[in-house]
């Protein structure tokens, strides 16, 4: 990856585990990041189950298979840098919150969404 360090997926309470990550989603989160020319600041990454249910994630969320990423945003500028970026890599499940995007590549679940928080 030319961006990011696995280091920057772990979950808290299980370091290395960015090495969980699937890596057809970190190559595409790379591409996104590449297009968006504005840094991606990882927010949460691979999630323990644990974990993930102390944030208070959802049951069966994709962070849990390495699937997701959320994104650290701060300006409506900035949200609209990543999620173009997100879009033009091929994501077509993307989250926008107020402080953070999330966007996964779970093929699972509904496809070509864009939702809010």
């Amino acid at each position: 990856m030319k961006h990011f360090n696995l280091i920057e997926f772990d979950s808290p309470d299980l370091p290395g585990s960015g090495g969980l990550m699937n890596r057809e989603f970190l190559s595409k989160l790379d591409t996104a990041r590449e297009y968006a020319d504005t840094s991606f600041v990882i927010t949460s990454g691979y999630r323990t189950k644990a974990h993930n249910t102390r944030v208070g994630g959802v049951s069966g969320s994709s962070h849990t298979l390495g699937l997701a990423a959320d994104i650290l945003c701060s300006d409506s500028r900035e949200r609209s840098l990543i999620v173009s970026g997100l879009l033009r890599a091929g994501f077509n499940r993307i989250g926008i919150a107020n402080t953070f995007i999330h966007v996964d590549l779970d093929r699972n679940k509904k496809q070509n969404v864009i939702w809010t928080y």
